[in-house]
């Protein structure tokens, strides 16, 4: 597929994937001098890029060793860029550890993968159809 990439700012680095397996491409910050995030801190981390693709989406997610080893993670989980938004785009880091942790330039702070997107066509009806899972909620599969 292909991603049209604009750089927004000087230091901005186009994503690039780690290895010939690697399913998403690195983020990096396009931040200019260090920066802290104290613990329970969330900040929005520019890239210095906005890009453009045709369907699909962009999902964004964080870095396990960032996660695993500093407590710092996505703040929403995972971000959604979809096809026709051309703002710069920026990783929402918190830091969910118990060390504050100093984000450096050019840092590789997320990951961005592009999927394809099935658009729904919601039917309102009466009744839906019956399984044998039924109602069953959280935890009712079991453990």
């Amino acid at each position: 597929m292909e991603v049209k990439i604009k750089k927004l700012r000087e230091n901005a680095e186009i994503p690039q994937y780690a290895t010939i397996g690697s399913a998403a491409a690195d983020l990096r910050a396009a931040i200019e001098e260090p920066l802290t995030i104290v613990p329970g801190e969330r900040i929005a981390i520019p890239t210095g890029c906005a890009i453009s693709f045709d369907g699909g989406v962009a999902l964004i997610f964080g870095r396990s060793g960032l996660g695993t080893k500093h407590g710092v993670t996505l703040a929403n989980s995972v971000g959604v860029i979809d096809s026709d938004y051309r703002g710069e785009v920026h990783v929402c880091l918190i830091n969910r550890g118990s060390a504050p942790y100093t984000v450096q330039p050019n840092e590789r702070i997320a990951q961005m993968m592009f999927v394809p997107v099935y658009i729904a066509d919601f039917i309102e009806c009466d009744e839906l159809d019956e399984t044998e899972r039924g109602t069953g909620g959280f935890g009712s599969t079991g453990r």
